[in-house]
This record gives C-alpha cells, structure tokens and sequence, in this order.
C-alpha cells in the first residue's frame, strides 16, 4: 500500500516537474521569436525617427503634440489593432517665449558675463524688464530657514545642491536633489526674493540648461525661476565666494495661457478569454520644448506601441486585453495619468497591470514590481527566461507617473529599467535628440516589455 502511494506520488512529481520543463522551454521559445522579431525589424525605431525628427518638441497644449496625438492614432490604426481611441484631457498651456538671458552682472575677477540658462516650466514670466538682484546661494530649504527673511528679501536664491554622484542608481540622485527645482521658486518667495536660480538636474557638467516643472504654492508670491548649466553654476557659486555683492540678471518670456483640450491614445489587442481584464503599457507622448524629446519620453511611447505591433505579428492571441497608452502631459501636470485613472474607474475596468517606461530607451536592466510579496515572487521566478538576454533586475519598486494613479485601484505596477547611467545627461535638456538613441538598445528594451507582457498575461498574477 505505502509503495503504490509511493509510486504515485513519485509520478506525479516527475509528470510535473516534465510539464513545467515543458512550459519553461516552449516560454524561451517564444520570448526568443519576440527578440527576434524586434531586433530584425526596423519599426519602432523608424517610428521614433519620425516622432522626433519630424514633429519634434511636445509641450502640452502645443501644436506639436496634437500632431503627436493624431500621429499616434494613425500608426496604431494601421497596425490594425483591434481598437484605437482617444480619452479627452484638459491640460494645462505654458509657453516659454523667445529665449531666455541670464547674466552675471559686475564680477570683480571676469565683469559681466552671459551664461546658458532656460525657464523652468510653469513659471511666470519676468518680462522685458527682467530681474536684477543680489544673489544668496543656498544647497537646501533649512538653510533658507536659518537664512530668513533679513538675509533674502529682494534678492535671488541661488540653489546650487547638486545631483549626489555617489549614487549608483541615478534616479536616487535625482530624488534627493530635485525638489529644489520643484518648490524652490515658492520657497524662496516665502522669505521675500524675487527670483530663483535652480543647478540643472544632471550629474554631467556640460552646458545645457535642463528644465522641468516647479510648482508654485498656494498664497505665496509666484516669483520666476530659471535653470542654469550646472558648469554655469559652478562658475557662478565659485564667483560669488569672492564677491558676496555680486549680482546677477535674467530675463524670461514665458506665460501660463488658457488650459487647452488634447487627448491620451489607446490602441488596444482585445483578449480572447478575458476581454474585460487589461493590461496597460505605456509612455508619455508630451516632452519639453528645448529638444526632440527622443529618450524622454519617445523612446518608452514608440516601444509600447511595439509591444502590441509584435503580439499582432507572431500571431499571439492575448486572453487579455492589452493597451498601448500615449499618456498626455506628464511633464507638467500627469493630467493624462490621472485622467485615464479616472476613466477606468469609472467604467469598472478591471486592470490587472500596468507597465511604464520613461527612463529613456538604453541597455535594459530588468524590471521594477510594485505589488503584493506574492506578485513580487511570482513575477521574479519569470527572470530566468531573461537571463540569455542579459536581463536580470527583478526588484520590488513601483510604476512611473503616469500609471502611479492605477494604485489606488489595487493594479499592480511596473516599470521598465534600463541602464540609467547618461539618462540625466539629456533628460530635460536640448540635447535629448533622436541621434542620442541607440537602435539596437532601444529594441532590447521594447524586446523586453513584450515579454513580460506576454507573461504576465499568459499566466496572471494571482
């Protein structure tokens, strides 16, 4: 008796453990015709070519990123996806005006000088008038506060804290120096400046001014700010060490104008088994104005489209349906996020993931997974099938902006990583042009997401 279940319980194991080998080596097959498929295929690096080259810069509210958007729909309509739509979304319209001066004024060791500034988005503008002020430089707000109003009022608040380059994962040191490019402007009006002068957010030293969104404060003056060159900055932190009287000058021309109707596009695979669970990959189609756009965030909306046109293409039949989401105005406003949140809530959609990428369409890395124990564990058993491609970061972490507002819905969020070492090198800046991308990165990253989303959809998370 105790050998036969013995036996049984023997085959049983070995029948499993065979179908599971079975499972495993029929998943590297496919993931391998996915890799195949996009890296012997030109097409969504052609698309970026065009995003880039041929509309360029899409502030929100711009007439760029409406041709975006109808760009967009066009592509993924003539993939022949199962559907294409639009979700309207009101956003907000910030203009940046003719270009930016700032100056250093009365420098005993070089006189007046120019250096490389732009307006950080949002911003009010100075107008022809500009701002002249002594300066304070500061490296964050409890030194503002020990500062007080005495030492600023009706001067310019110089934040110089730079990027932390110790930090191996640079989104760290973004995190840990950008709130002064954030707040700082409302900060500083707090103890009376009039003007604000934030260090790029970039751990290059070069000469590009990267911009960005402030925030103003409610009830607090809303003041101009700029971005300077983080060599401009050094520059300018080391002059005023020799000249506490130093003064500084710029000029800007940007304005808020009225909020403009633009659009989030969806292109989607419906699943043949469950039609009513999704899952949403995406990027944001807005991007600054100083450049292209191409890493941030091209890259990520080219390679979500992508992923659909490859499951099209090898004949994968999702059980799910699976979105191609072109976010609209992440840059300053997450206004699409929140607004494709809002919708699917409202149309009791059942999301069961939802993966990003905006960090730029380098070497791929892995994936951060922000979800129960049990979806980590789950989904960083599938890393094995990424590991012949070099991928292999499967860590606890979270989403992007733009699918951050699913959270509060329980949906498991995803974000794709890939090698972040010269993402702030043009994040933000003029120089995040189309030929600052690698094709053959950029198609191991969208590579890469589609197999994921084939596997998540394949197997579900629970």
């Amino acid at each position: 008796m105790h050998y036969n279940k013995f036996l049984i319980l023997f085959f049983s194991l070995f029948f499993s453990l065979f179908n599971l080998n079975a499972q495993d080596k029929n998943d590297a097959a496919t993931i391998k015709n996915i890799f195949d498929e996009i890296l012997t295929n030109d097409a969504c690096y052609e698309n970026l070519r065009y995003l880039t080259t041929q509309i360029g810069g899409r502030l929100s509210g711009s007439p760029q990123a409406a041709a975006a958007v109808d760009w967009t729909k066009e592509v993924m309509e003539n993939y022949g996806f199962d559907t294409v739509f639009l979700q309207e979304v009101m956003v907000p319209h910030w203009v940046r005006g003719k270009k930016e001066i700032g100056r250093i004024v009365g420098s005993k060791k070089m006189g007046s000088l120019d250096v490389a500034v732009c307006a950080l988005g949002n911003s009010v503008g100075t107008g022809d008038k500009g701002v002249s002020a002594n300066l304070v430089e500061v490296q964050d707000f409890e030194e503002l506060k020990k500062l007080g109003k005495e030492n600023i009022q009706g001067k310019v608040v110089f934040f110089n804290r730079p990027m932390d380059p110790t930090l191996i994962q640079t989104f760290q040191a973004y995190g840990g120096a950008v709130n002064q490019r954030g707040a700082g402007a409302s900060e500083a009006a707090k103890y009376g400046a009039i003007g604000a002068i934030v260090r790029s957010m970039t751990t290059s030293s070069d000469d590009f001014p990267h911009t960005g969104s402030l925030n103003y404060t409610l009830n607090v003056p809303q003041i101009p700010a700029i971005a300077i060159s983080t060599k401009d900055a050094d520059l300018l932190s080391k002059l005023l060490k020799d000249d506490k009287e130093l003064k500084f000058y710029f000029e800007t021309h940007c304005e808020m104008k009225e909020e403009k109707l633009s659009y989030n596009v969806v292109g989607q695979i419906t699943g043949i088994e469950f039609p009513e669970e999704y899952i949403a990959i995406g990027g944001h189609l807005d991007s600054w104005d100083l450049a292209q756009g191409a890493h941030d965030d091209g890259t990520g909306c080219m390679q979500s489209i992508e992923v659909l046109r490859v499951l099209k293409t090898l004949g994968i039949k999702p059980k799910r349906s699976i979105r191609a989401v072109m976010f609209m105005n992440e840059e300053n406003g997450l206004r699409g996020g929140l607004k494709y949140a809002e919708l699917a809530k409202k149309n009791k959609e059942k999301h069961i993931a939802a993966l990003e990428s905006d960090s730029g369409g380098f070497t791929p890395k892995g994936f951060s997974i922000g979800g129960s124990d049990k979806v980590v564990e789950k989904v960083s058993a599938w890393s094995e099938l990424f590991k012949p491609y070099k991928i292999h970061e499967f860590e606890a972490g979270g989403g992007g902006a733009d699918i951050g507002p699913l959270k509060a819905q329980d949906v498991p969020l995803f974000s794709f990583r890939p090698d972040s070492q010269r993402y702030f090198d043009y994040h933000h800046a003029s120089n995040d042009t189309f030929d600052k991308v690698n094709k053959r990165e950029l198609d191991l990253g969208a590579a890469a997401m589609t197999s994921l989303i084939y596997l998540i959809d394949k197997y579900g998370l629970q």
